[in-house]
């Protein structure tokens, strides 16, 4: 099957929906492409958390002061141009979400805001109860249905990008259900996939998001940058079982209740690991990176819970104050065994953001005309370490800003399909040969606890050497040739095709990694402690054949007024 559009976009969570929703209102035909259900899979449909956005509406604020915080979060690497969009275009798309009635929670005639790790006033926003992530999907799934020119194709996976003469002119997918290879002319593509926590064993993301983007954005020929940087989360839940609940639910709980971080002697050890620099709100003391490195030293030390973690305290809230801020998640808590009142939670850090991604200028664009990228996709706003609350707020600004610069750019050039530029891709789908063995699902198990065990939070040379000799063996032994269970439905082929994205993106987090001989941010080295001035500049990678180049560069400032 050919298709043909203006934009397309692949991906459908909450930067590609708003993405597709603001190229349709500028006037181009849209195809909106996810391998799950539009508007159901990625990580915003999964976010419970809150949305950072300078309103100053509960207290004087500006978008500068929460640039200001955003570039002491990405310690030294933010991309300040891109850090400042986000920061000054926030509020218009947080206001803009409560004009389409995503329900934002309000403290009187205002939106309710409260105090994140890492910020210096309260300004994240969300939707009560627990329930952010899943209202602003459902609302961009509404606008969608609004708006004219957006077709939309669930269960396509794109396999590559057809690039010709410098030139992104589409895609090759292919159809899930049915295995029939798709081709997709398009004028303007924007990838949208998110980010790669699937790579990981524990991790808080959805199943497609195995970094997708990435390897399809090397193939195309465009760079990415801060590969390195992978965020975990501290305090996914780990122990008693917990199920049908997000693993990450329990910061909203710390915001409101001020839960009690305890190692098995009952200390409450996180002001043990403050630093000077990092502004608390009178919970919180630690960010995520600090957090997540007092957890698994307290665990190191051994002082860890019996699963492995950290104890996640509420016994001094009282019982009704749980349940007033909580109620129906209590309730759910109880189908689960957990009664906060009286009993401990264990927690443990879980891979749950990616700093990094691909490389774009301030149009959004990369190297490669006509191939953009948004959302958490894209690498170099976050620097080092992402500032709690902003993932979505970039998803909703670099989703239109996107969208808008892709269509504008559809209108002024002609879509230039190349049968020849696609033929690669077609003729490595079609040479998929049967092949039950070995198991390419387990395959993907293996890879996610060698980068878990490998190229975790705390990572060393033998470590990173160690992973990145495993996955070029692991390359090897998957080829070059596809394999196929020979059925419509072919979870053999798809698993294929995932190893392959996986295995690249996986070595283009450990290269870096390896390279940079420093602690920062989300990167802790074991054998390097500590910051090196030296060390205050971004790593690109790109991929040249087989191999994989590295370069640095010095972040890129704020040189005009976004």
């Amino acid at each position: 099957m050919h298709l043909e559009t203006d934009v397309l976009v692949i991906g459908a969570g909450g930067a590609g929906m708003y993405a597709a929703i603001e190229a349709s209102r500028a006037g181009a035909s849209v195809i909106l492409a996810d391998r799950s259900l539009i508007g159901r899979g990625g990580a915003t449909v999964m976010a419970q958390m809150t949305v950072a956005a300078a309103l100053g509406d509960r207290e004087p604020d500006s978008w500068e002061y929460h640039l200001s915080d955003t570039l002491a979060a990405g310690r030294g690497l933010c991309d300040e141009t891109l850090a400042a969009m986000v920061c000054e275009e926030g509020p218009g798309r947080i206001r803009e979400m409560d004009a389409w009635k995503v329900g934002w929670a309000r403290d009187g005639e205002h939106i309710a805001q409260v105090h994140a790790p890492g910020h210096d006033r309260a300004r994240c926003v969300y939707v009560e109860v627990l329930s952010t992530g899943p209202a602003v999907s459902k609302t961009l799934r509404t606008q969608l249905n609004l708006v004219s020119g957006v077709r939309r194709i669930g269960d396509l996976a794109i396999v590559d990008i057809v690039v010709e003469d410098g030139r992104a002119c589409g895609a090759v997918a292919i159809h899930i259900p049915t295995s029939e290879i798709v081709t997709i002319a398009a004028t303007s593509v924007i990838i949208a996939t998110g980010g790669l926590t699937r790579l990981y064993r524990r991790n808080s993301a959805s199943s497609n998001m195995g970094g997708d983007g990435y390897a399809l954005a090397l193939r195309a020929g465009a760079p990415l940058i801060d590969m390195e940087f992978v965020q975990f989360f501290p305090i996914g839940h780990l122990a008693p079982r917990l199920v049908g609940m997000d693993p990450i639910m329990w910061d909203p709980f710390r915001y409101k209740l001020g839960g009690k971080l305890l190692n098995s002697e009952m200390h409450e050890f996180e002001t043990d690991y403050a630093r000077s620099d990092q502004r608390s709100d009178g919970n919180y003391v630690l960010t995520r990176d600090l957090a997540t490195y007092a957890i698994s030293k307290e665990v190191e030390a051994g002082r860890g819970s019996p699963a492995g973690g950290a104890y996640l305290s509420f016994q001094h809230v009282p019982e009704d104050v749980i349940r007033k801020s909580f109620g129906p998640v209590v309730d759910r808590l109880a189908a689960n065994g957990i009664d906060l009142a009286t009993q401990l939670v264990e927690v443990a850090p879980i891979a749950h953001y990616h700093m990094g991604g691909v490389q774009v200028n301030a149009q959004l664009e990369t190297n490669i005309e006509g191939l953009y990228a948004c959302g958490e996709a894209i690498g170099g706003a976050n620097g080092a370490n992402r500032l709690s609350g902003n993932a979505i707020t970039e998803a909703f600004v670099f989703g239109a800003r996107a969208g808008v610069n892709a269509a504008e750019r559809a209108k002024r050039a002609r879509t230039r399909w190349s049968d020849a530029a696609a033929k690669p891709a077609v003729a490595l789908l079609r040479s998929a040969e049967k092949r039950d063995t070995p198991n390419p699902a387990h395959l993907v198990a293996d890879l996610q606890a060698l980068m878990a065990d490998k190229v975790g939070p705390f990572r060393t040379q033998q470590k990173l050497g160690e992973a990145i000799a495993a996955l070029d063996d692991m390359t090897k032994a998957i080829g070059d040739q596809p394999w196929s269970s020979a059925e419509p439905f072919d979870t053999v082929l798809l698993d294929w095709l995932d190893l392959r994205n996986m295995l690249l993106v996986a070595k283009s987090v450990a290269v870096p990694a390896l390279a940079r001989t420093e602690s920062r941010g989300a990167h802790q080295r074991d054998d390097f402690p500590g910051l090196d001035d030296s060390w205050t500049l971004n790593q690109t990678i790109a991929l040249a054949g087989d191999r994989l180049d590295l370069a640095k560069r010095v972040p890129s400032s704020r040189k005009v007024p976004v």
